[in-house]
């Protein structure tokens, strides 16, 4: 490793996002190479590569010069181990297998509930459907949503997730968009009930009001502030 590469490597573990998509882009090939040894097992050669970013990540975070071993050996089975994890598991990145289970039982509460009620459950009759808290509803409901809710609209300004995004490359946007699901996942409970709701399940603002039972007004306020919490937890 040339010690421009190893600076670039100090100053990623010391967590600058830029110099991560640096190593990234400079690591794409081997990043391909161990994701290839993997196709064909029903998974997107895309997906399979971000699997790969994200394993290398850990090791950008995990490495040790004092190891006394290349940084890129080091890498090589932290990618193949994110990539396994994830086809041994058949699961988004991080959604454990609770949290699916969870998910899918509250999709199926919330169908039955709409179908007796003739409308959206509140969060409240979800919880009394599935015997969980609103909190652990939320966290399901977002860990388990597909990357397409992050690029979702919302039907009032346009504004999608992804625009809390800053990097300018794709590689420095895959990096981010693993960050923002952790973000996500920080925020307080009902501010991420607004976010679920609104770009999750594709809710107007007067919707996800008559779900939690607040007013349009107590939503457009927590929606903003969750949006700005997110913005500052991805700086």
């Amino acid at each position: 490793m040339t010690e421009e590469a190893a600076e670039c490597l100090r100053e990623a573990k010391a967590g600058s996002r830029e110099a991560a998509g640096r190593m990234v882009e400079a690591n794409s090939g081997l990043i391909w190479s161990v994701a290839r040894r993997y196709f064909g097992r029903g998974v997107d050669s895309d997906d399979l590569y971000q699997l790969g970013c994200v394993g290398f990540l850990k090791a950008i975070a995990g490495y040790d010069e004092s190891y006394g071993t290349q940084f890129s050996t080091y890498a090589v089975p932290k990618i193949s181990g994110e990539i396994r994890r994830f086809l041994r598991d058949d699961g988004a990145v991080k959604v454990s297998r609770t949290l699916k289970e969870r998910a899918s039982a509250v999709r199926a509460a919330r169908l039955a509930l709409e179908q007796r009620l003739g409308r959206e459950p509140r969060v409240s009759e979800l919880a009394a459907e599935t015997g969980l808290s609103a909190e652990e509803i939320a966290a399901a409901e977002s860990a388990a949503a597909p990357a397409e809710s992050l690029q979702r609209e919302t039907g009032e300004d346009g504004f999608t997730l992804e625009q809390c995004l800053s990097g300018e490359s794709e590689m420095e946007r895959i990096i981010e968009r693993v960050s923002l699901r952790e973000a996500i996942g920080r925020l307080p409970e009902r501010e991420r009930m607004v976010i679920a709701l609104r770009y999750f399940h594709d809710m107007t603002q007067d919707a996800a009001a008559r779900v939690l039972g607040v007013s349009q007004v107590q939503v457009s306020r927590l929606e903003r502030r969750a949006i700005g919490e997110l913005r500052e937890l991805l700086k």
